[in-house]
C-alpha cells in the first residue's frame, strides 16, 4: 500500500504548456514519456465523461470503488472474458502498480491492493475528481500522455471540443492502446469506437439513430507528435526553455574562449527575470520550479499568426535565394565556399568542421584512431538530408555530406513591438530539425551598414544636423597607431560634389560615415553601441563605422527600437507571465527601457531613417512590396557580402533579418544577390506586406510615429535660424549652411 499522503496527490508530475498571446499552445515541456498537461473536470467535454463512463464502468456512480456485481461475475467467469476492474481501481492500477503482472497468481495478489486503494480514493475524490485524474493518467501513446496531450495530438483540439466520435476513439484506446492504435492499426480501432457507441447506447448516452449514424463515420485524426523539433516557433520554444532553465554563470563551468559568453550570461542573470527563472523562483516547499514536472502555463508575447508568416516569408524567400546560389557555384572547385579561397584552404575547413561534429565524437568515444575515423567519413553512408524540395534519403559519405550541408544558407528573423518589447515573432533558421544552431540570439554576425544609424545617432547628439554638408570625395582617417585608413565605396555617385549627411546615410554612403567618424570618437561611439543593446566585446577603432563588430538579430532589433520609440531602447519581451497549473500568477512581465539618445536626436534620425525606405537602399519595401505605411530602416552588407542585413520599423513593429553561411566564406560573389537589400529584405518586405493585409491583427496603414510637437524640420529650422542672424547675400548663408 502506498503511504495515505500520497492518495492526496496522486499525480504529482505535469507537462509545463507553452501558449501564444492569441492563445495557441505553441508546445509543452515535460519528462521523457510524461507529456502530461493538466485540466480540470469543467473542460472536459461530456462526450468524453459519457463515453468512458459507459464503456469502463457503467455503474460507476452506485459503487465505492468496487463493483461486486461485476467482481462476481468475474469470479464465477474466471479465466474467460469479462473483467472487474471500476474506474476507481483501473485509476489505482496505474497509479501505483509499477510493473504488469508475468502470471496470473502474482496478477491475483495484485488485486486486492488496488481494491482498497480504489476505496481510499473514493474517499479522497468525488466522482468527478477521480473520472479526471482517470484521464490525465491515461497514456495514449506518441507522447500523448493525458486527455489533454490525446486530444492536442490525434485531433488539433482541446478536450471540451472533441466530437462524440472522437472521445470515443480515445475512450476505445483506453482498453488496449497498443491494439487499438488509430494511427498504425485504424481498422481494429474503427471497431472498438463502434463498442463504444453500442455501450453508450445500451447506457442511454445516445439513441440508437445516433449509434447507426455515428458508427458510419471514417475515422479521421488530424495526428501530429509531440515533438519539440515540429510546429511553430521550434527556436523560440528552444531559447525559452534554455533561458527559463539557465543556472547561475560560474567560471568553472565555461571554457577559456567563452569568456565573453560568460559575462554576458553573468549579466542576464542579474538583469533578465526569466534567465534562470526556475531557478530564482522558489515554491513553498523551498524547492526551485521545474519546468518539466510543475506544470507551469507559460504565456508568451509571441503571436501564433505572425510566426507563421513569419516563418514562410523566411522559407520562400531562402528557397529561391538557395536556387540562385546554387546556380552561381555551379562548376566552381571550391564550392559552397567563395572562389577566392584554395582547394585547401577549403579543405581545412572541412577537417575542421569534422573534428568538431558529434560522429567524430561519438567515433572517438568508441576508441577509434584518427586513420579508423577517417576511413569513415570517406565511407558511403544512408542518410536523410534536408532540401528545399523535401527531405532527401540518400548515400552519401559524411564528408560530402558536410559539403552539401553548409551549401544552404542561413538565416534569424525577430520582430517586436517597440513601444512594449513584446516579441512577436522569432525564426532562428530555416529548419529546426537539421539546422539547430539560433541566428536570432546565439548566433552573431558583422553587422555591416545597419551600424551607421548608431553613428549618425552620435553625430546628431553631437551637434551635427541632416543637413550639414561634406566634400564627397575619398576620406582618409588614422587609427589609434597613426597608420591611415581609408574605406572603399560601392557607389561613385556625386564624387566631387557637396553632399548632406541626410543624402549619406540615405544611400548608405561610406564617405560620408568615415567623414563623421572622423570627427567623433571611437571610445564615445563604442561605448554609445553599448547602451543600444549590443553586447559583445567591440574594438574603439576608426573601422569600427563601417560595421566590423558582431551583433545578435535580437540585440538589432531591441536596438533599433529606439529609432521609433523618441530614443528610448526597449528589452526584448518574451514571457508575459507565468502561472502554476491551477491558475496562479508566479511571474508577470514589466518593460525594461533605457534612454539611449535624446529625444531630439530620435527624431532626427527617424526623419533621415524614413528617407532610407521611401528612396534609398530599402526603397524596395516600397517599389516591389507595396508598402504605404511610415516607415524606417537601413540595409547591410558585410564585406565579400558575407552578411546581409535589413533592419525596419514602423510606429508599431521593428523586425530585423540577417542572411549568410554558415562560414563567412561561404557567400556570393557577385553584388547583385549579396547585398543586404536582396537577402535579407524580401523576408521582412514579405512578412511587413502580410501583417498589414490581416485585419485581425490589427496593424494600420495610416498609423503615425509619435514625434514631439515641438520639433521641425532640423534643416529648415537650421536655414531659417541662420537667415535671422547674418545679414547678406544668399551665397554667404549657402557656405555657412554647408
Amino acid at each position: 500500500m502506498p503511504p495515505i499522503e500520497d492518495l492526496e496527490n496522486p499525480i504529482n508530475r505535469y507537462a509545463s504548456q507553452v501558449f501564444s498571446v492569441d492563445m495557441y499552445q505553441l508546445g509543452t515541456y515535460s519528462m521523457e514519456k510524461n507529456n502530461r498537461v493538466y485540466i480540470s473536470y469543467k473542460d472536459l467535454s461530456p462526450n468524453l465523461v459519457n463515453a468512458l463512463v459507459a464503456t469502463e464502468d457503467e455503474r460507476f456512480y452506485n459503487h465505492s470503488g468496487v463493483d461486486p456485481k461485476a467482481l462476481m461475475r468475474a469470479i464465477l467467469n474466471l479465466g474467460k472474458a469479462g473483467g472487474a476492474s471500476t474506474i476507481s481501481q483501473q485509476l489505482a492500477k496505474q497509479l501505483y502498480t509499477e510493473h504488469p503482472a508475468k502470471t496470473m497468481l502474482e496478477r491475483l495478489l495484485q488485486k486486492p491492493v488496488e481494491w482498497v486503494i480504489a476505496v481510499q480514493l473514493e474517499r479522497y475524490y468525488t466522482k468527478d475528481e477521480i473520472i479526471n485524474l482517470y484521464l490525465n493518467k491515461f497514456d495514449f501513446l506518441y507522447n500523448a500522455v493525458g486527455i489533454q496531450s490525446a486530444c492536442r495530438i490525434y485531433f488539433g483540439k482541446s478536450p471540451s471540443e472533441v466530437s462524440a466520435e472522437e472521445a470515443a476513439l480515445l475512450v476505445g484506446m483506453c482498453k488496449n492502446p497498443s491494439l487499438y492504435n488509430p494511427i498504425r492499426r485504424p481498422e481494429k480501432t474503427v471497431l472498438r469506437r463502434n463498442t463504444v457507441f453500442a455501450q453508450m447506447r445500451k447506457n442511454g448516452y445516445i439513441t440508437k439513430a445516433e449509434c447507426d449514424s455515428l458508427s458510419k463515420l471514417p475515422l479521421i485524426t488530424r495526428f501530429r507528435r509531440a515533438d519539440h523539433k515540429e510546429g511553430i516557433a521550434p527556436y523560440f520554444r528552444e531559447y525559452l526553455r534554455m533561458t527559463l532553465t539557465a543556472k547561475k554563470p560560474e567560471m568553472k563551468n565555461y571554457r577559456g574562449w567563452q569568456k565573453q559568453k560568460f559575462s554576458e550570461d553573468s549579466l542576464a542573470w542579474e538583469t533578465n527575470p526569466i534567465y534562470g527563472w526556475c531557478n530564482k523562483k522558489h515554491k513553498s516547499d523551498g524547492s526551485a520550479y521545474n519546468v518539466y514536472t510543475d506544470g507551469l502555463k507559460i504565456y508568451t508575447t509571441i503571436d501564433s499568426r505572425m510566426q507563421r508568416y513569419a516563418e514562410d516569408a523566411l522559407d520562400r524567400h531562402l528557397a529561391s535565394l538557395q536556387d540562385a546560389f546554387f546556380k552561381e557555384k555551379r562548376g566552381s572547385k571550391t564550392a559552397p565556399f567563395s572562389r577566392n579561397l584554395t582547394k585547401d584552404e577549403v579543405n581545412e575547413i572541412i577537417e575542421r568542421s569534422i573534428r568538431q561534429s558529434e560522429r567524430y565524437n561519438n567515433f572517438l568515444r568508441e576508441g577509434l584512431g584518427e586513420a579508423a575515423i577517417k576511413k569513415q567519413f570517406d565511407t558511403p553512408t544512408e542518410m536523410t538530408l534536408f532540401s528545399w524540395k523535401g527531405i532527401k534519403d540518400t548515400v552519401l559519405t559524411p564528408r560530402d555530406s558536410i559539403y552539401y550541408m553548409k551549401s544552404f544558407l542561413r538565416s534569424g528573423f525577430m520582430a517586436m513591438d517597440p513601444r512594449t518589447g513584446a516579441v512577436r515573432a522569432y525564426v532562428g533558421g530555416a529548419n529546426y530539425h537539421y539546422f539547430q544552431y539560433d541566428m536570432v540570439s546565439t548566433g552573431k554576425r558583422q553587422v555591416g551598414s545597419t551600424i551607421k544609424p548608431y553613428l549618425y545617432s552620435l553625430a546628431m547628439e553631437s551637434g551635427f544636423t541632416p543637413c550639414n554638408e561634406m566634400l564627397h570625395v575619398p576620406q582618409t582617417l588614422l587609427d589609434a597607431n597613426g597608420l591611415p585608413w581609408t574605406p572603399d565605396n560601392a557607389s561613385q555617385k556625386r564624387v566631387g560634389e557637396m553632399v548632406s549627411v541626410r543624402w549619406g546615410l540615405q544611400n548608405s554612403d561610406n564617405w560620408v560615415t568615415a567623414w563623421l567618424m572622423k570627427q567623433l570618437n571611437p571610445q564615445v561611439f563604442a561605448n554609445l553601441l553599448h547602451s543600444f543593446g549590443l553586447k559583445g566585446h567591440i574594438d574603439a577603432v576608426v573601422s569600427l563605422c563601417l560595421g566590423p563588430c558582431e551583433a545578435s538579430v535580437a540585440e538589432m532589433v531591441s536596438a533599433y527600437s529606439a529609432f521609433a520609440n523618441r530614443g528610448i531602447r526597449i528589452e526584448p519581451v518574451y514571457v508575459a507571465r507565468i502561472e502554476d497549473r491551477v491558475g496562479n500568477i508566479l511571474y508577470q512581465s514589466s518593460p525594461r527601457m533605457q534612454e539611449v539618445i535624446s529625444e531630439e536626436a530620435a527624431y532626427r534620425m527617424l526623419g533621415m531613417l524614413r528617407e532610407v525606405i521611401d528612396g534609398g537602399t530599402g526603397n524596395r519595401m516600397r517599389r516591389i512590396y507595396g508598402m504605404n505605411v511610415p516607415l524606417g530602416g537601413k540595409t547591410g552588407t558585410t564585406q565579400n557580402h558575407s552578411d546581409g542585413w535589413f533592419m525596419c520599423f514602423s510606429p508599431s513593429i521593428v523586425a530585423g533579418a540577417w542572411v549568410g553561411g554558415e562560414d563567412r566564406d561561404i557567400h556570393f560573389d557577385r553584388m547583385h544577390e549579396g547585398q543586404g537589400a536582396a537577402m535579407a529584405l524580401p523576408v521582412v518586405g514579405d512578412f511587413f506586406r502580410r501583417i498589414y493585409s490581416d485585419n485581425e491583427l490589427g496593424y494600420s496603414e495610416t498609423e503615425q510615429f509619435s514625434v514631439s510637437q515641438k520639433f521641425s524640420d532640423p534643416c529648415i529650422s537650421y536655414r531659417e535660424s541662420t537667415e535671422s542672424v547674418i545679414s547678406g547675400n544668399s551665397e554667404e548663408i549657402d557656405e555657412l549652411f554647408r
